[in-house]
């Protein structure tokens, strides 16, 4: 009871300060009865006060000061003196020692019996600060990593196994084994992952040490351990999993399974590669929690976005999404489904491997052990009677011909390429084998697209570039070059040192045109550069990627990084 109410108590002063009316306070404390949840994030998703108005009129009633987390210079040995289970529980986080005296972050600083508890846990006395909530959770993920966790449980193993090699009977065995070694190490290394918002883990061994490395807004992270010999009961424990071969060491396997971890639904797809030390195995984890990104989140700009609508809504045509491994396209596509899966569509997708399950859509996984390929099940596809065609990707003749047909047919066709930019795309599909004609005339459109690294919003430094750098920017941008301001990374906790913390989409978009499919349908490569280069309305990867540099997201380095994988010039890096 006492909690409860110190909880309505926090309504009351927002009252008395002017920031709520009674009413919209009682209509909170009626569904905070009903949920359980706190009384100051109801009041936020109600929308009676944004989280910044909350917290600083909380922060001026309670004479307790705010603290922004996104800015704030941590000490890691300092925030560690709290036990992470104790910092969730009682949605608190140690931000200095004053003198014997710590400051201690709380998200609701009122709850007088968590603040008993953290004095008698923490042996101090405590001076409370306030905190968002979700800024809160966010940094605990940071700062509480798995790596000492990883070491230890690693050490565990290597002690468990014996001199020899290890018996493959008895680890199978262990498959249910929640206490076994192996599984809680693999656990922290999962746990590990989603805290950081990794797309990939690396398990590599090497001649003395195992690697285990994590892809991190695409740039991997490393973590070395000595205990080499455990590479084989880890690779083991996953082929388990994943339904694979265990006693097959000599070729490739993939495989996929799923876990919960952190209360986050992860889907792992699973490669295994030999290699001279042993196996590596990699894993690209998809979190099915949220489900597939809608269209408006995929960071397409508003313009772009509403010419892609209109092109996707159209009855038929061939549109293309390209870039390389990793840039997003996908994530685009699937965009593209959500807003067109509706009751009167019938969608089939073919998919190397599906990504996300989405309702009411018919999936199907190639798979080439039974022949099962692109271009056979989408001749069955056809049959199938679709409105819409998803072909994961154009990677053949056959495939591109029967993609393109479709298109002239009555079908609209989503597709990808493995290609640099939007230009090359469309000739890339006559250099495939395909008609210039047949492209010619069902091709619609070509999206591009990179995702590039945002600057750390708490670290981040004014930079100015030298003079070579300033005079391509100007040729790029020769309206806005004048006055340019630019940001660099710097390297922080928050971002692991990184300088970078998330990541945006670049894009460009280029619509076929009368006299684009003339050049096509001629295979005149250099006369469709030319033309597309003149298309009102279209601009290049590398523009796109520095307006974000000239808006401060994103720095110079990011973008040369574009232009390099684009085959543009660098030789002047910042």
């Amino acid at each position: 009871m006492e909690i409860a109410k110190q909880k309505i108590k926090i309504g009351e002063l927002l009252v008395n300060g002017g920031a709520l009316t009674q009413e919209q306070l009682d209509s909170a404390v009626q569904l905070q009865q009903q949920t359980g949840q706190r009384l100051g994030k109801i009041i936020i998703e109600l929308g009676f006060l944004k989280s910044e108005q909350f917290t600083s009129h909380l922060s001026q009633q309670l004479q307790i000061p705010f603290v922004d987390l996104r800015r704030y210079n941590f000490d890691v040995g300092v925030i560690q003196r709290l036990r992470e289970s104790y910092a969730r529980r009682y949605r608190a986080i140690v931000l200095a020692d004053q003198n014997g005296v710590l400051v201690v972050g709380r998200a609701d600083p009122m709850d007088i019996f968590a603040s008993d508890e953290l004095e008698r846990i923490l042996g101090q006395p405590i001076q409370p600060a306030l905190v968002d909530e979700d800024e809160l959770l966010s940094t605990l993920d940071l700062v509480y990593r798995r790596t000492e966790d990883i070491a230890g449980f690693a050490e565990e193993l290597d002690e468990e196994l014996t001199d020899g090699e290890f018996d493959l009977e008895t680890l199978s065995l262990v498959v249910d084994d929640s206490d076994a070694p192996v599984v809680k190490l693999l656990q922290s290394i999962f746990e590990d992952a989603v805290q950081v918002r990794a797309s990939d883990i690396h398990i590599e061994p090497d001649e003395n040490v195992l690697r285990i490395r994590q892809r991190v807004d695409g740039i991997l992270q490393e973590q070395v351990m000595k205990e080499r010999r455990i590479a084989p009961a880890l690779v083991l424990r996953l082929k388990l999993l994943s339904g694979l071969d265990i006693s097959e060491k000599r070729i490739p396997q993939d495989g996929r399974f799923s876990l919960r971890v952190k209360g986050r639904n992860i889907d792992v797809r699973l490669s295994t590669m030999p290699i001279e030390a042993g196996e590596s195995v990699v894993m690209r984890l998809l979190d099915q929690t949220d489900g597939a990104t809608d269209l408006d989140e995929v960071g397409m700009p508003e313009n772009m976005l509403e010419v892609f609508r209109k092109l996707i809504q159209r009855p038929h045509g061939l549109i293309l999404v390209t870039g390389p491994t990793g840039s997003g396209k996908t994530t685009t596509l699937y965009g593209a489904l959500q807003e067109l899966n509706e009751v009167g569509k019938k969608i089939i997708t073919v998919e190397d491997p599906v990504e996300y399950r989405l309702h009411r859509v018919n999936q199907v996984q190639v798979n080439p052990k039974i022949d099962l390929s692109f271009a056979r099940i989408l001749r069955s596809a056809l049959r199938q009677d679709p409105d819409i065609l998803l072909v994961g990707e154009i990677r053949d003749t056959e495939t591109a011909e029967i993609a393109l047909r479709a298109a002239m047919t009555g079908h609209m066709v989503l597709s990808t390429l493995h290609t640099n930019d939007a230009v090359s795309s469309a000739m890339r599909l006559v250099d495939m084998g395909a008609e210039g004609f047949l492209a010619a005339t069902a091709l619609r459109a070509v999206v591009a697209q990179r995702l590039v690294r945002r600057l750390c919003e708490q670290c981040f430094e004014d930079h100015q570039p030298d003079l070579s750098v300033a005079a391509w920017v100007a040729k790029q941008l020769p309206d806005k070059a004048d006055g340019a301001r630019f940001k660099k990374a710097v390297g922080c906790h928050r971002c692991n040192n990184s300088g970078y913390r998330g990541r945006i989409g670049v894009f460009e978009i280029l619509v076929m045109n009368e006299a684009l499919a003339d050049a096509l349908r001629r295979s005149d490569a250099s006369g469709f550069v030319k033309v597309a280069k003149q298309t009102p309305g279209y601009k290049p990867l590398v523009v796109s990627a520095l307006g974000f540099a000239l808006q401060g997201i994103t720095s110079l380095e990011e973008v040369f990084r574009v232009a390099e994988q684009i085959d543009e010039s660098r030789d002047f890096m910042p």
